[in-house]
């Protein structure tokens, strides 16, 4: 199955030379996030693990395909300059799909979602991405119906995510009943139980379970041949047991912040960072090292499965 650049992106999105060529030739190309790098890290570690995660794509015989925005026009891979501009330029926005139209009409610069690069790299041919959590409903959602975007633009976006889960801050129940909903297919790597982000696995269990990068491709194969609508492709890579967080220290510290969170009244955009931030000070810095293990994993596998997806 060979990978294509649409036309009618050409003068839309800007992939550099590597990435194109790449395209062009039908070889395996990773969509990488850039949110991790300006507001996930601190400096110089975030342009560490930027490096590092390209260099995992490399390793595995695939081309990374880093993606941010920079003075308006999405960047479909950086280069050296680029990616050292998203690990410290400050102000960076973090831009989400619906942010997209706003950041090119602005010549705004920003750092992309789970939302925003799921949606270009599908925009821009390149059919696997990796990512370390995923975005979903929001403990509370009766109350305050707070659900991320991510759910709705991989509903509608025909792109494989290879992550470890949704963030653990959320409702993962109901994050899976609403994937269902949305007609998301979900399939555990290597695990009958849906992984739980930071933890090896959140107890919740998944019907369908895969061993192999080749047994993904076919499942994308399937979604093109099937045709319906364009909806994506989870593939649940949980983080290795003996490299996750300690769990009883997870729960300890993550009741901790609801209550903290609940306790400051803090809701909507801010609390998932609250929460996040809570988790790594929480732990000292243990949350931060065991999303790191899962997106080194997550973005290991994805490169695997592009060169599947790639193999005539």
């Amino acid at each position: 199955m060979k990978l294509t650049m649409r036309s009618t992106t050409d003068s839309i999105l800007q992939p550099s030379d590597e990435v194109a060529e790449a395209l062009a030739a039908g070889a395996p190309v990773v969509a990488l996030e850039s949110t991790i790098i300006s507001h996930g890290l601190p400096q110089p570690r975030n342009l560490e693990v930027a490096r590092e995660l390209e260099g995992v794509v490399r390793a595995a015989g695939a081309v990374p395909a880093t993606i941010a925005v920079l003075d308006g026009v999405p960047r479909i891979g950086l280069d050296e300059v680029e990616l050292e501009r998203i690990a410290s330029e400050p102000g960076l926005r973090k831009l989400g799909q619906r942010d997209l139209p706003l950041a090119a009409a602005l010549k705004a610069s920003g750092a992309t979602t789970v939302s925003a690069t799921s949606f270009l790299a599908a925009r821009a041919g390149i059919r696997v991405f990796a990512t370390g959590g995923l975005g979903g409903v929001h403990r509370g959602w009766a109350e305050d119906q707070d659900e991320s975007a991510d759910l709705d633009t991989l509903a509608r976006t025909r792109i494989t995510v290879v992550c470890a889960g949704v963030k653990s801050i959320l409702d993962v129940p109901a994050t899976l009943q609403r994937l269902e909903t949305r007609g998301v297919s979900v399939v555990g790597f290597g695990t009958d139980t849906f992984p739980g982000f930071y933890l090896h696995s959140s107890g919740q269990p998944i019907d369908w379970r895969i061993e192999s990068p080749d047994e993904a491709a076919a499942i994308m194969r399937g979604q093109d041949v099937l045709g319906g609508p364009e909806t994506a492709l989870i593939v649940a890579n949980p983080v290795p047991e003996d490299q996750q967080l300690d769990p009883e220290l997870h729960d300890r510290v993550l009741g901790e912040a609801l209550a903290a969170a609940e306790r400051e009244g803090v809701k909507g955009q801010a609390i998932t960072p609250f929460l996040l931030g809570y988790l790594v000070n929480g732990t000292a810095g243990a949350s931060l090292e065991a999303n790191l293990a899962a997106v080194r994993g997550n973005t290991a596998l994805a490169a695997r499965i592009a060169v599947a997806w790639a193999r005539p």
